[in-house]
Parts: structure tokens; sequence; C-alpha cells
């Protein structure tokens, strides 16, 4: 990669791991209940942006920029995983197991429509 991609890689995976944050942030303070749906919808929505970037012909340093700058510091697998071992570890499995589920679910959906709608750009 070019150092200028580099740099697009920094600067825009600082933005995106930003909208990270205040998306999850301000659907979880409107979210009843103690499903993580702030940190469920960022993940749905990543994996719905990279089905678009796979099957678009977006491809070289545009692509990597975008998926691994972008899309990647936007999804998170770590806090995913974090909060289905909180809600595990204090007493609401069922909900773990929802999030888990429901995540890889969703995601795997996501990306297939991704997918489609990149390829009919």
């Amino acid at each position: 990669m070019s150092p200028a991609a580099w740099v697009a890689v920094g600067l825009l995976g600082g933005i995106a791991a930003a909208a990270r944050f205040v998306l999850d942030h301000e659907i979880s303070v409107r979210s009843r209940g103690d499903f993580p749906l702030g940190i469920f919808a960022v993940n749905v929505l990543g994996a719905l942006a990279i089905g678009v970037v796979a099957g678009s012909s977006l491809s070289g340093e545009a692509a990597t920029i975008v998926t691994g700058g972008v899309i990647g510091s936007f999804t998170t697998f770590s806090t995913w995983i974090l909060d289905s071992h909180r809600l595990a570890s204090g007493g609401r499995a069922e909900l773990a197991w929802l999030n888990i589920g429901l995540s890889v679910a969703a995601g795997f959906a996501a990306v297939a429509l991704g997918h489609w709608l990149g390829g009919a750009l």
C-alpha cells in the first residue's frame, strides 16, 4: 500500500471508530432492557457495508481503505463478545445466546443483501 493509503486508513478508521461510539451510545441510551442493541446495530450495518463492497467492483487500495480502514474500524467483534460475556455472567444467559445467534444470523443476511446491492451498482 502507498503511504497515502496508510494515512487514509488511519484517518478514516479513526472517524469510523468515533462514529461507532456515537451510534452505539445514541441507540443504547434510547433502548430499554439489557440487550446490547447499539453494538448489534453497528455490526449489522458494518456487515451490510462490507457486503456492498464485496459485491461491487471496488478493488485494490480503495477496497483495502474502505474494508480494513473504515468498516473494520466501525464494527467490533470484541465488544460483541464482551457484551455477550457480561450478559451471561450477569445471569442473563438467554440474552447472551440471543445476542450471539441474532448477530450471526442478521450479519449473514446483511452481507448477502449488501453483496446483492453491491453487484447491482
